[in-house]
């Protein structure tokens, strides 16, 4: 039966409607996989000698220190990029097919995961490595023992995937552990580092992880089968109705509704809150950069680049989705009067007051001095004026219906790539660099700030003309997006 459900799903693979752009996309993760592999093959080989070489400290016992903090880190990961075992159930209901097969199958997906498979990459080298060095054959029972516990996270992401309040509950545990020993106030590695410790030192330890991998998969199997009927997992929730007139916004006429409708949105349903969490955290991405952490990041335009992100969170991970947040009535939208231009205008409005507000946010960076806060002020500029444009012309060619009520795919989703969308990236990114080395190599850094803003000023300036422009593809692609929201696999 499971090379049956393996037919069915190569077969939707290639009769799907984005069966080209699947492939690119394909062969683009590909090589992104084999560069990881790759990063994480040398890490687990050279981890070794640089902390017995280079820093003098027993290897095993250091990465056992800090592995909690990984297994932590990676369930993280997981929870905002890991894709959720999806199988089209309704079909195979009403066939002789055992639940429980079905459900096999599904969870089955996930561990053969390249979110599984990875940690191999390093996890593999680094037991070989240390075999080789006379740690003997208890490094395979350590190596087993670790396992289990990443497919443990495998299995835990599975069953609190939907569960925001239980992941951020986690998150802030995660947090305040870490703050805690940086702050020297209590170090949890001091009653975990023992644990992973005794998976090495020990003959039997290692059996726990793999028997807590067996509970997590049985509890996982048990969730996904109680929900594997018509009457209750497929059935449509209803929840209380809660009422929100924003009054305020009348003022503004077809503008103002379609604000309303945008800040509903937000406020109610699990992706769109997951998006404005993660664009938040955007706001201290440029700690990467301007804390000189990073060597490579210690260059002009990669600062430039920080400032850019720190202050277009939310319009990079809300505006390249447009329309796609509306697509679940998309189809009625479009049946109606509705101009075009008032429904772009809501959505680039939005993200500028989302850009200021993240700006004024973010004006803490001036703790790194008044150059430091000007380049996200000069990239929220540009953000205003050039990125929130090229965010709404790149969602026209976005056929990417959205789950609202999932919060997965924070970050994106595959039919989000094509050619189109990645030439309109370009000058988002690329443009802004290369304007302010300009200006900074060839005079100086007060230059490089003019020249960005300049951009965006002058972007801002042709507002109107952008708009018709983009207003004018949206119609184009009206059909073929609507046709697309209609396709379920």
């Amino acid at each position: 039966m499971f090379k049956h459900f393996i037919k069915l799903e190569w077969k939707a693979f290639f009769r799907s409607a984005s069966f080209a752009t699947n492939l690119a996309l394909k062969i683009v993760m590909g090589f992104v996989a084999a560069y990881f592999m790759v990063i994480f093959v040398a890490a687990g080989v050279g981890v070794f000698f640089l902390l017995k070489e280079d820093l003098h400290m027993e290897p095993l016992a250091t990465v056992n220190k800090y592995l909690i903090y990984y297994l932590f880190g990676d369930l993280v990961i997981r929870y905002f990029f890991q894709k959720m075992p999806v199988t089209n159930i309704r079909p195979l209901l009403t066939l002789p097919i055992k639940r429980n097969t079905i459900v096999h199958f599904s969870l089955g997906k996930t561990i053969i995961s390249f979110f599984n498979v990875l940690h191999v990459f390093f996890f593999l080298p680094f037991t070989i490595v240390l075999f080789t060095h006379g740690y003997g054959y208890q490094v395979i029972f350590w190596h087993l023992g670790i396992a289990g516990l990443i497919y443990t996270n495998n299995f835990v992401n599975v069953l609190i995937n939907n569960k925001d309040s239980v992941f951020y509950s986690l998150l802030a545990v995660v947090v305040a552990l870490g703050a805690a020993q940086y702050c020297h106030v209590f170090d949890i590695t001091n009653y975990t580092q023992p644990f992973f410790q005794a998976l090495y030192s020990t003959n039997y330890l290692f059996l726990l992880p793999l028997f807590l991998a067996a509970l997590t998969y049985y509890f996982a199997f048990d969730s996904f089968k109680r929900d594997l009927n018509l009457d209750t997992g497929l059935a449509k929730k209803s929840d209380e109705a809660k009422t929100e007139n924003l009054t305020w916004l009348n003022q503004f006429g077809t503008l103002g509704t379609f604000l309303k409708n945008d800040i509903k949105l937000l406020k109610r349903n699990k992706r769109s809150r997951t998006t404005v969490f993660m664009s938040f955290l955007f706001i201290f991405y440029g700690l990467l950069f301007f804390t000189n952490s990073v060597e490579a990041y210690n260059n002009p335009a990669m600062h430039v680049f920080a400032g850019i992100f720190v202050s277009g969170g939310f319009l990079f991970t809300f505006g390249q989705f447009v329309p796609s947040w509306d697509s679940s009535y998309y189809q009625l939208m479009m049946s109606q009067n509705i101009s075009y231009r008032q429904y772009l205008t809501s959505k680039w409005w939005l993200m500028v007051i989302a850009t200021i507000i993240s700006t004024i946010i973010a004006s803490f960076y001036l703790y790194f001095g008044w150059q430091t806060y000007m380049l996200i002020v000069v990239g929220a500029i540009y953000n205003i004026g050039v990125n929130s444009h090229l965010v709404l012309l790149g969602g026209a060619f976005v056929k990417t219906p959205i789950d609202l009520t999932m919060a997965n795919k924070a970050f994106g989703d595959k039919q989000a790539f094509n050619v189109k969308t990645m030439l309109i990236s370009i000058p988002k990114l690329l443009v802004p660099m290369i304007l302010y080395a300009a200006g900074y190599y060839l005079f100086s850094a007060n230059v490089g700030f003019l020249l960005v803003a300049l951009a965006g000023v002058l972007g801002f300036a042709l507002r109107d003309k952008v708009f018709s422009k983009i207003e004018k593809i949206y119609k184009t692609e009206k059909y073929a997006t609507i046709a697309a929201y209609k396709q379920k696999n």
